[in-house]
């Protein structure tokens, strides 16, 4: 009968043996660790990591009443450990980390009596530990815009150091900063917070050195000056309000004629730009045309008349910061008739018509008076024998006459008695009577 027994007492031993593995079988994969740290640290200071125990379905899960239900392991070397506090379903370490670099830490937790048991949670995390200062360089303004990065021009910028030492390892040094601006400016100063005002749009880059000393006292060598450096940037996209619109294009134009207006914007993009074709100059309502985004300081306008008459380009442009107006008139006149082109030539024919009938009526004048001094001539044999002057003084009295004589019709009295009377068309046949 004991031989009967003996199979039914070991199976019985067996299950006993497996009862503190049923809550780890159970519970593994319902639950999850969650780890929290405030790393990163420079070296020599001291790293917080805790971590938690909760349900690995968003707390659907209760957790165990017991308080003693689970234990805690960590692997955390070669970080040296300077503290440990276990809770219930938490647990926190404080390690310090004497040489740069990324250090694994590991945690799992197992039933409380069974530590060989396998794992409800594990999670793993790597530490940054760092030979440099530890921080961020902060940029604000009172006015706040929608992009990343972007700060408004001729409003004051308020620029700060924060160092991240959560442990209190710089508490008693004492620092330095070194300005760049990205424009030229560079300052010194003792205070982590400093004000500037940019006057110029652009992408400006901020860099900033800082320098940590401390008195710190070592084994065998005493009271000694540590100190720790920093380098810390920030780019700044600096952007300006509207002032206004520069409109260059034309203020006549033909119809049927394409027509190209250019805007200069007086601001900072990205913005958008509306714009529609008035009898009248008024500003632009809601809703009245359709926005156009626009990314550079310059936009171009095209539009092709097909009626006369006078209008107005409504324009608006905007973006985030502000907005502006402006208005540009414009004469359209028809195809056929050009004000400019057309009151040229019309002059210069008007000009023609009075340069014929002045030439017209000098000529009839003159041609009056010719007459009348032929008829009043000498015609006799004698009168053609008369001697004639000689070549230069003929010469002289047409190019110098002007000059030598008094008036002007003496001058053309020369001229006529010069150059005589036209000869006949036939010649004369004289008649003798014996």
């Amino acid at each position: 009968m004991a031989s009967a027994l003996w199979p039914r007492v070991s199976h019985i031993l067996w299950l006993a043996c497996l009862l503190p593995l049923a809550p780890a079988v159970v519970a593994a994969g319902l639950y999850e660790l969650r780890l929290i740290t405030n790393s990163p640290a420079t070296t020599g200071a001291e790293v917080t990591i805790m971590a938690s125990l909760v349900s690995s379905d968003n707390g659907s899960l209760v957790l165990p009443t017991d308080t003693h239900s689970y234990r805690f392991h960590w692997i955390h070397s070669p970080l040296l450990l300077t503290g440990k506090t276990d809770e219930a379903f938490s647990s926190t370490i404080r390690t310090v980390g004497n040489v740069p670099g990324d250090f694994p830490v590991s945690v799992w937790v197992t039933a409380a009596n069974c530590g060989m048991c396998q794992p409800v949670a594990r999670s793993l995390l790597v530490l940054s530990v760092t030979e440099f200062l530890v921080g961020k360089l902060v940029v604000t303004q009172n006015t706040s815009l929608p992009w990343p990065s972007s700060y408004l021009t001729k409003t004051v910028l308020k620029l700060s150091f924060l160092l991240h030492d959560p442990s209190d390892f710089f508490k008693t040094a004492w620092f330095l900063y070194r300005w760049d601006f990205g424009d030229g400016t560079l300052l010194v100063t003792e205070d982590s917070t400093v004000s500037y005002n940019y006057s110029t749009i652009g992408t400006v880059t901020v860099k900033l050195k800082v320098v940590a000393e401390w008195e710190q006292t070592t084994l065998g060598a005493g009271k000694g000056i540590m100190q720790k450096k920093g380098d810390f940037s920030a780019s700044l996209k600096l952007r300006e309000t509207l002032r206004g619109i520069q409109v260059l294009g034309p203020t006549q134009i033909q119809t049927f004629q394409k027509m190209t207006v250019t805007l200069n914007f007086l601001g900072s993009p990205p913005l958008t730009v509306c714009w529609r074709l008035k009898p009248e100059c008024l500003p632009l309502e809601e809703g009245e045309c359709r926005p156009v985004p626009v990314a550079s300081t310059a936009y171009n306008l095209t539009h092709t008349f097909r009626d006369p008459g006078d209008y107005c380009f409504s324009i608006r442009a905007e973006n985030v910061i502000s907005k502006t107006h402006q208005y540009h008139r414009i004469q359209v006149w028809p195809s056929s008739i050009q004000p400019a082109v057309f009151a040229f030539p019309c002059a210069t024919l008007i000009t023609m018509m009075l340069a014929f009938i002045m030439y017209v009526t000098l000529r009839n004048a003159a041609h009056q008076k010719d007459v009348a001094e032929a008829a009043g001539s000498d015609f006799s044999p004698m009168s053609d024998k008369s001697p004639e002057p000689p070549t230069g003084a003929k010469c002289c009295q047409m190019c110098c006459g002007p000059f030598l004589l008094d008036t002007p019709s003496e001058y053309l009295e020369v001229v006529r008695e010069n150059h005589g009377l036209l000869p006949p068309l036939y010649k004369s046949v004289k008649t003798y009577t014996v």
